[in-house]
């Protein structure tokens, strides 16, 4: 049976790539964050990782997500927890009022939702809206042509802070291609920012997993959504 490092020697090595592939970019490491995804995983892992010194936790499934924030609630005030996976109407009151980020923006109505409730004794909640860069009828995500419209409607809605946007490009593993579609992300992020009048916090690219990291780093990305090389790979059975 495989053994794999302890999760703190897997965040060292991963904050390692990060930093070469920011030097090679000629970017400063300290504008990207490294935003370990915990899915699947238990509050063990995360607390393993807290301690590690890591405090960005992503979560695809909600009652999953808000069961470690909850069994994690000792540090909360430390940890910043970013809901990336699809979002149903129905669960939109349980991450308002729980998460501190969602990634995951593709409807008007998941962000009005949000925005209603969003209770008032919080920040606004940080949202991006996720693009479908490779047009797979498989993936969430709004068309790019309708990107702008949606950012336009979030900017209205008090209780929602627009950071930017996100996109899971189809795997390839080409570095090539790789950097082809987060270059497209890059693109159209560029276009919405010089749309919107007040684009102050229109600042995050989250775009870039495991595998594609680096070709994303390259491209601009600000949030790399790091998973399997930090917890492991995944058991769903």
């Amino acid at each position: 049976m495989e053994v794999m490092p302890p999760i703190t020697t897997n965040l060292h090595d991963v904050q390692q790539r990060l930093n070469l592939a920011a030097t090679a970019a000629n970017r400063r490491p300290i504008d990207i964050t490294l935003l370990a995804v915990s899915k699947t995983f238990p509050a063990s892992a995360v607390r393993e990782a807290y301690t590690a010194g890591q405090r960005h936790f992503g979560e695809n499934y909600v009652q999953e997500g808000v069961q470690k924030i909850e069994d994690l609630i000792d540090v909360r005030n430390e940890l910043i927890w970013h809901f990336i996976g699809p979002l149903q109407s129905n669960k939109t009151q349980t991450v308002a009022n729980h998460f501190d980020w969602v990634h995951s923006i593709d409807r008007e109505k998941i962000a009005q939702r949000l925005n209603d409730q969003r209770p008032a004794n919080l920040p606004p909640l940080n949202v991006c809206v996720q693009i479908n860069i490779s047009s797979e009828t498989s993936k969430s995500g709004v068309n790019p042509t309708d990107a702008l419209a949606l950012c336009q409607a979030i900017t209205r809605m008090p209780h929602l802070t627009l950071r930017g946007l996100m996109s899971i490009p189809e795997p390839v593993e080409d570095p090539v291609l790789q950097r082809q579609a987060h270059r497209q992300l890059k693109e159209i992020f560029k276009q919405i920012k010089q749309e919107l009048n007040d684009s102050t916090h229109f600042d995050t690219l989250s775009m870039g997993m495991s595998a594609d990291m680096e070709a994303a780093i390259a491209e601009g990305s600000t949030i790399v959504r790091i998973g399997t090389a930090i917890f492991g790979k995944r058991n769903y059975s």
